[in-house]
């Protein structure tokens, strides 16, 4: 099967077609977490090559920026693996009960802001990644105040889906930004 040409030349950065080369059959933790990173790879390629500019609104009202969903899921890395699943009592880096927005509120375009978003989603994936290599089987548990007793496996599949969903907001703002589309 052929697939048809775009109108538009596809978003190429640094290893965009490798993203998704992970394993389609076999195990079920390889293909979880190999689905996952490609996820996780795609929000790096959706802002690369971005300094301020990843503090830039989609549309008003919306808060919605690149820079405001690194933060948004480096703080949903958190909750899930270190607060959930390993039982850290630790606090959201970005977001608060006084401040539910801080992810995307405090998403401005100061360098220092920026560099250290990056530094925090890099530590909580490093995390994850650890904490899912080192879990004895996908059916540990973690307890949640909004979804009861999880499982690895559960989370795996979450932020799957979250990364997905966030990773279609990216593709929008990063065409408002620069024009950069793609897969």
């Amino acid at each position: 099967m052929r697939i048809p040409d775009r109108r538009i030349e596809l978003f190429a950065g640094t290893d965009s077609d490798n993203r998704f080369s992970g394993p389609a059959t076999g195990g079920e933790r390889p293909m979880l977490t190999a689905m996952l990173d490609a996820q996780r790879a795609t929000l790096e390629l959706k802002c690369s090559a971005l300094g301020p500019e990843l503090a830039m609104r989609s549309v008003s009202p919306s808060s919605l920026s690149l820079l405001g969903l690194v933060r948004h899921l480096a703080d949903v890395e958190r909750r899930w693996f270190r607060a959930v699943l390993a039982g850290h009592d630790v606090e959201l880096r970005f977001s608060s009960a006084d401040a539910p927005e801080g992810d995307f509120d405090g998403a401005v375009p100061a360098p220092e802001v920026v560099t250290a978003s990056w530094l925090a989603w890099r530590d909580e994936v490093a995390f994850a990644r650890e904490f899912t290599a080192e879990a004895p089987h996908l059916d540990i548990e973690g307890r949640d105040a909004w979804r009861g007793t999880v499982s690895l496996r559960w989370v795996l599949i979450h932020m799957i889906e979250e990364y997905a969903r966030h990773n279609g907001h990216a593709d929008l703002i990063r065409e408002r930004i620069d024009g950069a589309v793609g897969v």
